[in-house]
């Protein structure tokens, strides 16, 4: 049974995770920057309102690309139909061989620096600003499925 005078202490979410040694192990020392400065509802907040904005402009132009994408490949069927385009089908198996054998022999290499370095970096954002992520994550989906 609970006392219904008892008052109820708020929960600091930045002393919280401050005074949290897995927390430490699990994002790091260096997590948590905005979580010092903000709170966690604001966090989460701000993360689902920019990841709202994103998703629904991702939509937005995911459409206007399939559809141009569609189109042209419609009018170059047709236009190869009617006979105002032809095809040289054996250069083209040619220059498809040629990409495949180029596949090949890139397929082995290591990812190129530039990338692995902005992965880490991204990945030390979301580290850092986990309240941020996790509500663009699902401002984001949102924003794709309204």
């Amino acid at each position: 049974v609970r006392d219904p005078d008892r008052k109820r202490e708020a929960l600091d979410l930045a002393e919280f995770t401050r005074r949290q040694p897995w927390w430490r192990k699990l994002f790091g020392p260096e997590s948590g920057p905005s979580a010092e400065k903000y709170s966690a509802a604001t966090q989460l907040a701000v993360g689902g309102v920019t990841g709202w904005c994103t998703g629904l402009v991702f939509r937005k132009v995911g459409k206007l690309a399939a559809t141009a994408l569609g189109g042209g490949f419609f009018l170059l069927q047709l236009a190869s139909h009617t006979g105002y385009i032809r095809v040289d089908w054996q250069r083209l198996e040619k220059d498809v061989k040629k990409a495949k054998a180029q596949l090949k022999i890139h397929r082995g290499r290591q990812m190129p620096t530039e990338v692995g370095s902005k992965a880490e970096e991204a990945l030390s954002f979301v580290k850092k600003n986990v309240p941020v992520a996790a509500g663009f994550l699902g401002g984001f989906l949102l924003g794709l499925a309204s």
